[in-house]
């Protein structure tokens, strides 16, 4: 059975412009990209050595670790390549009223 809906805010989607990412203080954290005016959200963590992917570099739907330079895929967290060996999760990013919020409850 799906997790009730937890939406937590993750700021105004207008101070997140395409090609950028931020970091929600949220349980679990989470980091949200916007790929060419599409929002995304994932695990903060890289699953190889648990860094911040907010502190990553984001190129189109890919970001990359920034210790150990593994790449995930944003939209659906697969890990592409070494040394991350495990995907991450994803959630749903709604905008509403030009607000993000990150639905927790709906981990893919």
């Amino acid at each position: 059975m799906a997790e009730p809906s937890r939406l937590v805010s993750g700021g105004s989607a207008d101070t997140l412009p395409p090609g950028e990412l931020r970091r929600v203080c949220s349980e679990p954290p989470v980091t949200i990209y916007n790929v060419d005016g599409a929002f995304y959200a994932t695990d903060d963590w890289c699953s190889h050595d648990k860094a911040s992917l907010a502190d990553g570099w984001l190129e189109g739907h890919t970001i990359e670790c920034p210790w150990h330079m593994a790449k995930v895929c944003v939209r659906t967290g697969k890990a592409l390549t070494a040394p991350a060996r495990v995907d991450i999760r994803t959630f749903p990013v709604q905008v509403e009223n030009g607000e993000l919020f990150v639905d927790l409850g709906a981990a893919a």
